[in-house]
């Protein structure tokens, strides 16, 4: 029995997917402006002028590749009414997660945001996003700067991992990490802080 042919709709799928696929990878291992639409669709095994009538720019791909990134942010803020305590071990709990392997589309975007201004404005969404999150968490008039204040050692803390592979985190585990943490995050969810 012959081997059955996928409708030209299935294969054009598919096609993006893998260009997505690489996409994300490139962006993720050499960010937005050393990606190049020839590199990618080397990579894809396409024509760059099919990359093109696909996507349309590099900028419209680079968009779609990291842009499950930006919608799926990480759940810090969720669980009003949990406590500080409870609101510190869920963020510390995300250590390990940003840590370990990180999902290329966030690490695209990581290492992107600050050379690339469309890859700022989605780290600027997602980041606003759990800010918004996390202050309805805290106590106290300043809550928002509070939030912002732990997103950016969140931020910190994952980019001096996974994109300046410190070796000093890099060898710890999320564990002692989190420990050396969390007088200070508690110190920003508390009540108390003045």
């Amino acid at each position: 029995m012959g081997e059955r042919v996928l409708p030209r709709a299935e294969r054009r799928r598919r096609t993006e997917g893998r260009i997505l696929d690489v996409a994300r990878a490139l962006f993720a291992e050499v960010g937005y402006e050393r990606a190049t639409i020839r590199a990618i669709a080397r990579s894809a095994e396409v024509d760059p002028a099919l990359v093109m009538q696909y996507f349309g720019s590099k900028q419209e791909l680079f968009q779609q590749s990291v842009r499950g990134a930006a919608a799926s942010g990480t759940d810090e803020g969720e669980g009003q009414g949990e406590g500080a305590e409870g609101l510190v071990e869920r963020l510390l709990g995300t250590l390990g997660v940003k840590l370990g392997e990180m999902p290329q589309g966030s690490l695209a975007m990581m290492r992107s945001m600050l050379t690339h201004p469309e890859a700022a404005a989605s780290a600027r969404q997602v980041l606003g996003a759990q800010i918004d999150r996390l202050a309805e968490s805290i106590p106290g008039e300043d809550a928002r700067l509070r939030a912002a204040l732990i997103m950016t050692v969140m931020v910190g803390v994952t980019v001096g991992n996974q994109l300046l592979e410190l070796d000093e985190l890099r060898g710890v585990p999320p564990e002692e990490i989190a420990r050396l943490l969390r007088p200070s995050l508690r110190a920003l969810t508390g009540p108390d802080v003045s």
